[in-house]
């Protein structure tokens, strides 16, 4: 299971925020670019990224910074936060992003999806699945629809889409353990590759994580705050 550092991006420093609450910011560096370089310095395969203005706004905002990572790193970077049109992705596909993370606009306008689906490698793009009590919430988690999270991981896999991101909202930034029984379901959904995020606080943590067959976990404030090693979690993951 590869082990995903996070980099979330708000007025241009890397922050964490609680459950998502933009009132709940710790601001981690005011440089973004050099904390992806301390991480792909640590071994990280991959970075994740997420444009919080952009999430919240609904328009990517940090591009130049997240353009100027990817030119720096040899390794992989995905990036999400602010993704709801055409244009938007494939500005972010053609400046060298690997993947784009798409949240909002898969619940509000499947027919993006699609459209995207056939413009570029499925294996480019992942359906983030933000759940609070078993529904999805949207526009940075500040909205809350009715939209089962299991049921839309059906419906997604049914247009195309080969791989999601899920993470229960409760349990983000807040070192508490993941969700556990809800990414065990969404591995369970046929012809589907699940990245768990949220809550992921130990080696214990990653180790079951793990064995629910996810193919990566995404990593936040327990790498910043130091209570994970990321050399000790690619281990265990691994």
């Amino acid at each position: 299971m590869q082990i995903i550092p996070a980099i979330d991006i708000l007025d241009g420093n890397c922050v964490r925020l609680i459950r998502g609450d933009f009132e709940q910011e710790t601001i981690f560096s005011s440089d973004p670019v050099q904390m992806a370089l301390n991480w792909q310095k640590q071994g990280a395969e991959i970075i994740h990224i997420v444009d919080l203005n952009g999430a919240k706004t609904g328009t990517v905002n940090n591009k130049l910074i997240i353009e100027d990572i990817v030119s720096k790193l040899e390794v992989n970077v995905q990036v999400g936060g602010g993704i709801r049109d055409l244009i938007t992705a494939r500005d972010l596909i053609n400046i060298g992003v690997s993947r784009i993370v798409l949240g909002t606009a898969a619940v509000k306008n499947p027919n993006l999806i699609l459209t995207l689906l056939k413009e570029i490698d499925p294996e480019q793009i992942i359906v983030a699945l933000d759940g609070r009590h078993g529904r999805v919430a949207i526009n940075g988690w500040q909205d809350q629809t009715e939209v089962d999270v299991l049921e839309i991981a059906s419906a997604m896999t049914t247009l195309g889409v080969t791989r999601i991101m899920y993470t229960d909202i409760s349990k983000d930034g807040v070192l508490e353990g993941p969700n556990l029984v809800t990414t065990q379901q969404l591995v369970q959904v046929p012809n589907l590759k699940v990245i768990a995020s949220g809550g992921i606080s130990s080696l214990e943590d990653i180790s079951s994580v793990k064995n629910t067959g996810c193919e990566a976990a995404i990593l936040g404030k327990s790498l910043y705050t130091g209570i994970v090693k990321l050399a000790e979690a690619i281990e265990t993951g691994s």
